[in-house]
């Protein structure tokens, strides 16, 4: 693997949505839901802080130094936040994070949301027993942050009480995470087709396919998520180099998302499933790519 100060690595610590739904049929793909952590350029970068989230804790607590990390959050329903209370890094006053996040339509703030899910009657210890320096910034939608020469873009979805989707670019490479979010049925989504415009990875709100989604029985419209095959219609759109098919379904077991994946393929050759574990290499694939041309 590329220097850490030179790399630009995707690591997928959850890709599910909903809820967490572990066991022998989800196995191979993962049964944590959603957080992805980017490593770019010696800066570790944290996206949304479902159950993955304690499974990247217990990763860096190995790695035996202090944490400084940078933590966006898309929004807070629940799949994306609980891991949170359990991210045991965040109650060590050896390390630093910065928490980032869109304030809701309510007016609540990213530290108002994670702070209510640990008050009584939800959780018995509140977030001020966390002893990390935690510093909470309020993101405007459209806003971009600076971490180094990283730049963070954010856009605003289409999903039930808002959420935004992020864009992370440094040094010519460009990576869109793009969760939760439903598709129009006339156009496609101009904020997406921003975030994700000439991406080197574009990760994308995969939840259902369009059988489930037009179901005339269990019709999943307005419900906030999208399909594979919109997927590939923005990927191809904003000309993504490679796609990412992300936020799973519980109901959707290993053999369902071995089918999605060969579907996906089909249609858009450089495609993946994302997986626990899985670990994406920008640079090296740039690096591939100019030395074949």
């Amino acid at each position: 693997m590329s220097d850490s100060n030179t790399q630009f690595t995707i690591h997928f610590w959850g890709v599910r949505g909903s809820i967490p739904c572990p066991g022998p049929e989800t196995v191979r793909y993962g049964g944590n839901t959603s957080c992805i952590e980017m490593r770019v350029n010696g800066e570790r970068i944290i996206f949304d802080g479902g159950t993955g989230l304690r499974e990247l804790g217990q990763h860096l607590l190995h790695e035996g130094k202090p944490i400084h990390a940078s933590m966006f959050f898309t929004h807070s329903h629940w799949d994306h936040i609980q891991g949170f209370p359990f991210f045991v890094p965040a109650f060590l006053p050896s390390n630093q994070f910065e928490v980032y996040g869109v304030i809701s339509p309510n007016g609540a703030t990213i530290e108002q949301r994670l702070n209510d899910q640990m008050l009584h009657p939800n959780f018995p210890v509140p977030l001020q027993i966390m002893q990390a320096q935690l510093k909470f910034c309020d993101l405007s939608i459209g806003e971009t942050v600076s971490i180094g020469d990283i730049n963070v873009t954010n856009a605003l979805l289409n999903h039930p009480g808002e959420a935004v989707g992020y864009r992370v670019e440094w040094n010519g490479l460009a990576a869109a995470y793009v969760t939760d979010t439903e598709h129009f049925p006339e156009r496609l989504d101009e904020n997406v087709l921003y975030l994700a415009q000439n991406a080197d990875v574009m990760i994308y709100d995969c939840t259902y396919t369009d059988a489930e989604y037009y179901s005339e029985t269990t019709s999943k419209v307005g419900w906030g998520h999208s399909t594979w095959q919109e997927a590939v219609k923005l990927a191809k759109a904003a000309n993504v180099k490679k796609l990412v098919v992300f936020h799973h379904d519980p109901l959707h077991d290993d053999d369902f998302m071995d089918e999605i994946g060969r579907k996906t393929v089909a249609e858009f050759p450089n495609s993946i499933v994302a997986r626990e574990g899985m670990i994406l290499d920008l640079a090296e694939s740039k690096a591939l790519e100019l030395a074949n041309r």
